[in-house]
């Protein structure tokens, strides 16, 4: 591959460690692409200081870093206990009950924050508290009480999130809090906004039009972690397609659908997106040991690698740089791994969508451009755009070439920070006839050392420039 180019992509959560005095930076220079601000913690000036922090040091390295910002969604949760937290064994009686004070749960009870459960669960139902670490069936609902006997035991302490295993909570996705955050998201101007818990499509385009109505018109992922969501194709088929990236948010989901079954989710989800020309970003401890640790688990490399290899967008990172003991380093290590599952073919090999018919004349060229690199000798795909929407196109096939956007426009260059071998870059055809932008592409590609004298490179542009969904031409180049 040119140049040795990453082409999966790395989000990383910010949090206390990224704030520690030249972390950020550090963080930028081991290639960074896009960070998450987690709307559960903190407050909007924190939120707005940490996006324009990274913004200022991503011109500052002439980096292009995309800002994710991800609401909170329904809390789901118990209350707290009177000494901070109980133990309990196989066989107990426990209730959860909308009555108890949300400070004095003890041995036998707690409070919930989510006053529904009483009405969403019934008799022979399955809970599950902490993440899946505490499970409890439930007898019997009387009123607002859920009583229900304790199958695996352990330590409960407060605030613990509450699960129903297979699905089935009404909680809705959008909070009052959500929508107070989605009018922060517009003032930091994010490049994606994603949603917590949506059981539907048009949960997604609830949040869609609340951001648009807020003046926020950026890319929406959807969190995939509720098992109505996955209960069936023409469901998860609705939801992709109403999102722009999907999240496989391997903690919830695993909790509701049962672990053994996310492998095959993952791998169907990514496989999905990519013939609904959709990105996806896989999620939930994928380093999870270098919270604390140097190294990785041999576990967690093979976890992030069979996701690249399966064809993710990009990898998160969540409270290994939120919180953990070298947030650079943490990234400089999943990148390397990234590049290494990266040279296997599998991950250069492809035959997407290669019985079907093209219905635009972008997704055309999208197309062919693709096919001749993979069958030719190219060393680069240099692709003028204005939406980002053909180098989208391109990426959904696997290729070892890199695929590089270039374009006038700041919001699209942060936005294609989250394709996989895509790489983002400033153009600016003002007054320049087509052979002086083409001298000029090809001077910057010299630059950054992504071709050199002699190659072969691939050009596609629009007759119209400035035209959305204008791209028309392929041009096969020998870069002087």
């Amino acid at each position: 591959m040119a140049s040795g180019l990453r082409r999966a992509k790395i989000v990383a959560t910010l949090g206390p460690a990224t704030d520690r005095e030249g972390e950020m930076e550090k963080m930028i220079l081991a290639g960074l692409d896009v960070v998450r601000i987690n709307m559960s913690h903190g407050e909007p000036e924190e939120h707005i200081g940490r996006a324009n922090r990274v913004r200022e040091l991503a011109e500052k390295y002439d980096r292009q870093v995309g800002v994710l910002v991800d609401l909170q969604g329904p809390k789901i949760r118990i209350t707290r206990f009177r000494d901070g937290f109980i133990m309990l064994k196989e066989g107990d009686k426990f209730a959860l009950d909308n009555n108890v004070d949300k400070y004095e749960g003890n041995q036998n009870e707690v409070g919930l924050t989510y006053k529904n459960l009483p009405y969403d669960c019934k008799a022979g139902n399955r809970l599950l508290l902490d993440d899946g670490r505490i499970v409890m069936d439930v007898d019997s609902v009387e009123g607002e009480r859920v009583n229900c006997t304790v199958v695996v035991g352990g330590k409960l302490s407060n605030n613990k999130g509450i699960n129903l295993m297979g699905g089935g909570l009404s909680a809705a996705a959008l909070t009052e809090k959500d929508k107070e955050d989605i009018l922060t998201a517009a003032k930091i101007n994010c490049d994606y906004l994603a949603l917590s818990f949506p059981r539907s499509a048009e949960d997604v385009e609830e949040c869609r039009a609340l951001a648009e109505k807020a003046g926020l018109f950026c890319s929406i992922v959807s969190k995939v972690e509720r098992a109505e969501a996955v209960a069936d194709d023409f469901t998860l088929d609705g939801i992709i397609l109403a999102s722009d990236v999907i999240m496989i948010a391997r903690g919830d989901l695993g909790v509701e659908v049962g672990d053994a079954q996310l492998p095959a989710l993952q791998k169907k989800m990514i496989k999905r997106a990519r013939q609904l020309n959709r990105v996806t970003i896989t999620a939930t401890q994928m380093m999870e040991t270098m919270i604390d640790n140097a190294i990785p688990t041999r576990a967690e490399v093979f976890d992030v690698a069979n996701a690249v290899m399966d064809g993710t967008d990009a990898v998160m990172l969540s409270g290994e740089t939120a919180v953990g003991h070298s947030p650079s380093l943490v990234i400089k290590t999943m990148g390397e791994i990234c590049r290494e599952a990266e040279k296997s073919r599998s991950t250069r090999e492809s035959t997407h969508r290669i019985d079907e018919s093209f219905t635009a004349v972008d997704e055309t060229i999208a197309m062919a451009a693709m096919y001749a690199a993979n069958h030719f000798n190219v060393s680069c795909i240099a692709a003028l755009t204005e939406s980002g929407n053909t180098p989208l196109l391109m990426s959904r096939i696997s290729s070892g070439i890199p695929i590089v956007a270039l374009t006038p426009h700041l919001a699209t260059r942060r936005k294609v920070t989250m394709y996989r071998g895509v790489y983002p870059s400033t153009v600016d055809y003002t007054g320049l006839t087509d052979e002086e932008v083409q001298t000029s592409i090809i001077n910057q590609l010299k630059y950054r050392n992504i071709v050199k004298s002699g190659d072969t490179m691939l050009i596609t542009r629009g007759q119209a420039r400035g035209a959305m969904g204008g791209t028309n031409q392929l041009e096969i180049v020998k870069v002087p």
